[in-house]
């Protein structure tokens, strides 16, 4: 049985002095509806409708996710013929830590959007009945009005799959793949690429070393063009696992030579971008020590593991810095 934690800050914006959802995550998830940071259900007893859920959704790699439709102000499980416009990941197995996957996630993500400028999926801790922990996050793909948006990930774009590349095809190549595939398929490719590319930087300093094909995607905006999606299953990979630093076999780009900022260096001439404004950007993104450690104090990971994810960020954050 778990327990019910204490509540002092917004589960979802990790803002001080709120025992629920603030009136700003209110707005932002759930369009005002007065949702609570509890669910009306405990992970146990619902494990059967759960399993009816899953049926539905795709699984990757150890986390489970199932669907949730908001009615009025509570979030249920959605019927296989109805499209839920939430994503539910529950504690899930993991080496290690797994009861902290979903602070992990909600951290990682919360820092994406809040520190580091982000776009990101809207998303929240949320609790079962029984004090279980879960993470939240609210489907950028289906538009106010219900329809659903178009949406590819790097995997479909390059052409990647289980038939043609074997089980672990989202695993393969580089990310200098994915700057060729936005100038094939975008025809203003050059904003895009400069998120792409400070999202694999953000990616690096929090150790998310699952960040496949499959986490990257093009969404339509609705006006019959496509752009980079907002970042989505962010989280420091090292908390819960031994990991590599990329997930792509070929890491930043073929044949990368020198420390890794001369790689992110290289990667960014590479493609396109000014030197400049790569420089620029190396220096804004390791530039956020404090503001990273607030946010990181007012997580629900473990004191312990709230160390452990700030030394991790500190090591790399050096290591992006002092390299010439």
């Amino acid at each position: 049985m778990n327990k019910l934690p204490s509540i002092n800050v917004c589960p979802a914006l990790l803002t001080q002095g709120f025992h629920t959802y603030s009136p700003e995550a209110l707005q932002r998830l759930f369009a005002q509806a007065k949702v609570s940071h509890l669910l009306p259900f405990a992970l146990q007893t619902f494990q059967e409708r759960f399993w009816e859920n899953r049926k539905a959704m795709s699984l990757s790699g150890y986390q489970d996710k199932y669907s949730l439709v908001l009615e009025g102000n509570r979030l249920s499980l959605s019927q296989a013929a109805k499209r839920g416009g939430y994503i539910l990941k529950p504690i899930s197995p993991m080496p290690k830590n797994r009861e902290f996957a979903p602070a992990n996630e909600h951290l990682t993500m919360q820092l994406a959007a809040q520190v580091f400028g982000i776009e990101t999926a809207e998303n929240a801790m949320i609790f079962f009945a029984d004090g279980a922990p879960a993470y939240l996050v609210k489907r950028f793909d289906i538009s106010p009005s219900g329809d659903k948006l178009a949406v590819e990930d790097f995997a479909s774009l390059l052409g990647r799959a289980p038939q043609t590349h074997g089980g672990n095809y989202k695993y393969h190549g580089s990310y200098y793949e994915l700057f060729q595939a936005l100038k094939q398929f975008l025809p203003s490719w050059e904003a895009q690429a400069e998120r792409l590319f400070r999202l694999l930087l953000f990616n690096y300093l929090f150790s998310n070393g699952d960040a496949h094909l499959k986490n990257f995607s093009l969404i339509e905006d609705g006006h019959g063009s496509f752009r980079l999606s907002p970042a989505y299953d962010l989280l420091n990979t090292r908390l819960h696992i031994e990991d590599t630093d990329f997930a792509l076999t070929e890491g930043l780009l073929p044949k990368a030579q020198g420390g890794i900022r001369q790689q992110f260096i290289a990667l960014a001439s590479a493609v396109g971008l000014d030197s400049e404004w790569t420089l620029s950007t190396l220096e804004q993104m390791t530039s956020h020590s404090q503001e990273v450690e607030t946010l990181v104090s007012r997580s629900f990971l473990s004191p312990r593991l709230q160390r452990n994810y700030l030394q991790g960020y500190q090591r790399r954050v050096k290591k992006l810095k002092n390299e010439k």
